[in-house]
């Protein structure tokens, strides 16, 4: 089998690494702006307190919708084309929230939205392949870094936004943001045309396969998932208890937000780590962290101002843990072959998504049950059984070929 034809450099270069990761860190941030304005949303738009839930969950929904259907596309489809085309249709789904008038049409726009944002994850291989061998950890550590910067400015800009101009300018400026990036990427990026000779049909086919024939994928998309999972706990009932225990407002809230961007200065860190062995032990590390930072705010609750500090101090540490973990885990299934990237990585971030949706939603369900104890307590569990399960790692996960069956 041919490789990939690519008009790329052997070293990616500082700039392309820049647009990269800002392109992945605006079209992600697409995913997020909704979850602080669900009030005004559902307010305006008609739409129930019971099925408010649906404004997140339904863009996340097309996300993983997209990992799986569309991101393996990169595998056949010319890249360059392929991102430009579903950039279209995510500003598409942008300005149809932006104007929507009702609930069905808001909810069937997100839907679109989020579809679209795939397009962040064929960006985050495609760097891969601009990139030489000895220097991918550090170039998926810089991308992951713009990626995960979005989604924590995401909210609290969101809130911002909305206290200006109201909860559709949000959407309408996105909409105005992605289509300059659009051109600026249709010009910029180099064209990757794969020559993997397979029909689209079976091409999904080989997910299973895929999964099946790949232990070093189920293991990183495990961890992954147990990870994202707390993340999303974390964030969903945090706010919860920022309201009950401190009397926070929204503006309050979303201050408390952008503490979280400080977690993502853990992703280049450990993507140079990871270029130089360290995989096994970081990833150990991250686990440990994981779990510290939830019992750490178990043990001092109230709404003291040392409870408020160990919360900040959270959840910065429970942002690198996942962040750092994530590059740890993208540079080992980048490694298992170049002509199924797209579909590995598809695969990947599909599992550890739905392990951020079975998050957010015990979130919801134990805060209601036991308030803070009993969601800390599950956030901790989560860490915990990706941590038995990393024991069984009898040797680091590393550069495996794919069968051909898994091809």
């Amino acid at each position: 089998m041919k490789p990939a034809t690519q008009a790329a450099p052997q070293r990616i270069s500082s700039w392309m690494m820049f647009l990269l990761a800002a392109a992945c860190g605006l079209i992600v941030a697409n995913l997020y702006y909704a979850q602080t304005l669900v009030g005004p949303i559902s307010a305006s738009t008609g739409l129930s307190p019971a099925a408010a839930g649906f404004i997140v969950t339904i863009t996340q929904i097309g996300y993983v919708a997209g990992l799986l259907f569309i991101v393996p596309m990169s595998d056949i489809v010319e890249n360059r084309r392929l991102a430009v085309i579903f950039l279209g249709i995510a500003v598409l789904g942008l300005l149809g929230a932006g104007f929507a008038a009702s609930a069905p049409l808001f909810l069937a726009s997100s839907l679109v939205v989020g579809i679209g944002s795939v397009v962040a994850q064929i960006l985050v291989p495609y760097a891969t392949y601009l990139s030489s061998e000895e220097q991918r950890g550090r170039v998926v550590g810089n991308v992951m870094s713009g990626l995960l910067l979005g989604i924590m400015f995401a909210r609290p800009l969101a809130s911002f936004i909305t206290s200006l101009w109201g909860w559709r300018s949000v959407f309408l400026l996105s909409a105005g943001i992605i289509v300059l990036l659009t051109l600026v990427l249709s010009r910029a990026l180099p064209r990757r045309r794969p020559d993997h000779a397979v029909r689209y049909s079976q091409l999904i086919a080989s997910l299973g396969t895929l999964f099946a024939h790949t232990p070093a994928l189920r293991r990183r998309a495990f961890y992954q998932a147990c990870l994202f999972g707390a993340f999303s706990l974390f964030w969903t009932t945090v706010p919860l208890r920022l309201a009950d225990d401190f009397g926070m407002s929204q503006q309050g809230i979303a201050l408390f937000a952008l503490v979280g961007v400080g977690g993502a200065v853990a992703a280049p860190i450990a993507g140079r780590l990871a270029d130089k062995g360290l995989t096994r032990p970081m990833t150990a590390l991250a686990l440990v962290i994981a779990v510290l930072s939830f019992l750490l705010v178990y043990l001092v609750q109230g709404n003291s101002g040392a409870a408020l500090t160990l919360l900040l101090i959270s959840a910065v540490t429970l942002d690198m843990a996942v962040s750092g973990n994530l590059v740890l885990g993208q540079r080992i299934i980048y490694s298992l072959g170049s002509e199924a990237r797209g579909r590995l990585n598809g695969l990947f971030m599909a599992i550890f998504f739905i392990g951020g949706a079975i998050g957010s939603s015990l979130g919801g369900w134990s805060y209601a049950r036991g308030g803070w104890d009993l969601s800390a307590l599950l956030g901790a569990l989560l860490p915990i059984l990706a941590m038995f399960y990393f024991l069984t790692e009898k040797k680091p996960a590393v550069s495996e070929p794919l069968s051909e069956g898994a091809k």
